[in-house]
């Protein structure tokens, strides 16, 4: 049976591991660490934990403060209320590039039923229009763990992690090696290229299981790193196969879909499609019920590809 976790699971538990390790790592929050799961590392390490309140922007400022002062500041709410400080983000943190890591939950339409209010869908295309931010959206538990482990450890500036409340299945095994900035081969092929992140990662494996059946052969790369993206393995892609798909859980307009589209005009036109949300608003219901209304399921992925042949 396949492992499911949430990413934000994970992130929890790759805090409270790394704490002990890294001392100058230090956690805020805006008034919702038992669900971003940052509760873990204040348990552990209280003097080290800041809870702001409902105050996303004077987290900001004060993330980048810490980080000013030779802090590893993990700064972390839903990925909705973290755009309110998009201002602070832009002017504190990312014009003075500093090492500030903005882990942000409870994005896209799996959120559920809260409803649109709370479902983050252009959270993607506001964080990698910030000069010097770096954008990163793991696929399963195992991927999160590294990043955060990264960013740890790798201390170069801004950067986002969207993060998710549904359980995802686990696309990759212990021997996986994250590394920033390079996007990951799961699947290969000749015919078209499935390229997703996050939810749809696991969706585009089965998809293209399903093309598989037909005869068609349909690579599957996990582009987790939005940005730095590697532009290198979606010029390769599209001179391999000539067809491309990208599937995200964020709006169809600035997210990996904008990314890949733009690498592929200057440098590899192909055939290509998005899978994404159409430029419009969630509402209430379960994550499978909006996951179908909207059109992201493994079977809009299959439909995408079959429409490129």
């Amino acid at each position: 049976m396949t492992v499911t976790a949430a990413t934000r699971d994970a992130y929890g538990a790759a805090l409270e591991e790394i704490g002990g390790r890294y001392p100058e790592i230090v956690v805020l929050d805006a008034d919702l660490s038992e669900s971003t799961r940052t509760y873990k590392f204040a348990r552990k390490y209280p003097d080290r934990f800041f809870q702001m309140g409902i105050s996303e922007q004077d987290m900001v400022c004060t993330a980048a403060g810490l980080a000013s002062a030779g802090k590893a500041p993990f700064a972390s709410t839903f990925a909705i209320f973290g755009s309110r400080a998009w201002e602070q983000m832009r002017n504190m943190v990312c014009r003075a590039n500093l090492n500030v890591n903005l882990c942000f939950s409870h994005a896209g339409l799996t959120v559920g039923e809260d409803g649109s209010s709370a479902q983050a869908l252009e959270d993607i295309a506001i964080m990698r229009a910030l000069p010097r931010m770096r954008v990163f959206v793991p696929a399963d538990d195992i991927e999160t763990a590294q990043i955060i482990q990264h960013l740890a450890t790798h201390r170069d500036g801004p950067a986002y992690v969207r993060l998710g409340r549904a359980k995802v299945p686990r696309v990759h095994d212990e021997k996986f090696k994250f590394r920033a900035g390079h996007a990951d081969a799961l699947r290969e092929g000749k015919d078209a290229a499935i390229i997703a992140c996050g939810v749809m990662v696991s969706m585009a494996l089965d998809a293209a299981d399903i093309l598989a059946k037909d005869g068609v052969s349909a690579a599957v790369i996990n582009m987790a790193c939005i940005k730095p993206i590697d532009a290198d393995a979606i010029v390769a892609a599209s001179r391999k196969t000539g067809r491309i798909v990208t599937a995200e859980e964020h709006n169809v307009i600035g997210g990996l879909g904008s990314a890949v589209a733009e690498v592929l005009a200057e440098h590899a036109p192909c055939k290509m499609k998005r899978v994404g949300v159409q430029d419009t608003f969630g509402e209430s219901g379960t994550s499978d019920e909006l996951l179908r209304k909207y059109g992201l399921t493994k079977e809009n992925i299959v439909s995408a590809v079959r429409g490129i042949m």
